[in-house]
């Protein structure tokens, strides 16, 4: 089997014509690192070309499907002397907003193989898959959620925009706008009743009714599962999806670099991400403009004035 830094991938032992593709940093409730996105893809095209494989499930290991970006990475880090920027995280002014799209543009493909593959892709939903970790699930064709899972973009209200835009395509304009506009997330029962879960079960339930919905797919000849794909695919391509995509994109690099977004990254540098997490996800308000601009600058000469570690 292929080997893949934060992924596993393989055949059930018992049902060979499902494929389990496993998000594995359980440490880190599968947050995405740097090599998440590309392993992701790798290992869906594993599975396109094994002949056997019918149907891909994907799942985390551990308490979790995916925690969204590891912010320990992407939010509290920054460049050394003697490195390169990262493109998302970029400290030069003016920044390159085309180096940052095309990073994250390569993560949005990546997470969309599962989307693209001819063979029908199912999450798997336990624990959480929020932020990135979302866009991930809702690139799969088909949802099952685990009751309690809680599933939503926390980002919106700071520092991030889905850049697979696939909340309108999946709920409709109303609810995307309310997760949007909000940042809520919601569990998997909620889901189930808004139509973008397929269903949802209780935890302890959850393996079974995936398996039974894997098996019953595993059923049917590839040929005939890819034109189905093919055209349900086909209906979102002609709805936009990826003009979506682009403008999702651009704007989650400018949620990153625009004084809002810089404040978030530099309360996450000063005082840590949960701090910064703690402070979006509160329904407090985030800081604005120039009152932004007034504390990323307070924060800066805190980081200058700091014993250096």
């Amino acid at each position: 089997m292929p080997t893949f830094n934060t992924v596993l991938i393989d055949k059930d032992p018992q049902h060979p014509r499902i494929a389990r593709l496993v998000l594995n940093r359980p440490e880190k409730l599968n947050a995405i690192g740097n090599t998440t996105p590309a392993d992701i893809r790798h290992a869906v095209e594993w599975a396109q070309a094994e002949d056997e494989v019918h149907v891909i499930v994907v799942e985390g290991a551990g308490r979790a499907f995916c925690a969204g970006y590891d912010l320990g990475e992407y939010a509290e880090g920054k460049a050394k002397d003697g490195t390169a920027d990262h493109p998302c995280r970029q400290e030069k002014t003016p920044w390159d907003p085309m180096l940052d799209y095309a990073a994250m543009k390569g993560n949005t493909e990546d997470f969309m193989s599962l989307w693209r593959c001819t063979k029908p892709t199912i999450a798997k939903v336990h624990g959480y898959a929020v932020a990135g970790g979302s866009d991930i699930a809702l690139c799969c064709d088909l949802l099952v959620m685990a009751e309690d899972a809680k599933i939503g973009y926390m980002p919106t209200r700071v520092w991030g925009c889905p850049t697979t835009a696939m909340w309108t395509y999946r709920l409709g304009a109303l609810r995307a706008k309310q997760l949007m506009f909000t940042g809520d997330t919601i569990d998997g029962t909620q889901a189930a009743e808004w139509g973008l879960a397929n269903f949802a079960v209780p935890a302890e339930e959850l393996d079974a009714a995936t398996l039974k919905l894997a098996e019953r797919i595993a059923g049917v000849p590839r040929s005939h599962l890819m034109m189905h794909k093919l055209v349900v695919n086909q209906v979102w391509l002609s709805m936009g999806l990826e003009q979506s995509q682009m403008f999702a994109t651009v704007f989650d690099g400018i949620t990153r670099h625009n004084p809002e977004g810089m404040w978030f990254r530099r309360q996450a540098e000063v005082e840590g991400f949960k701090s910064a997490v703690a402070w979006r996800d509160s329904g407090r308000p985030i800081p604005e403009g120039d009152e932004a601009r007034a504390l990323v600058a307070e924060l800066e000469a805190r980081a200058a004035s700091a014993p250096q570690r």
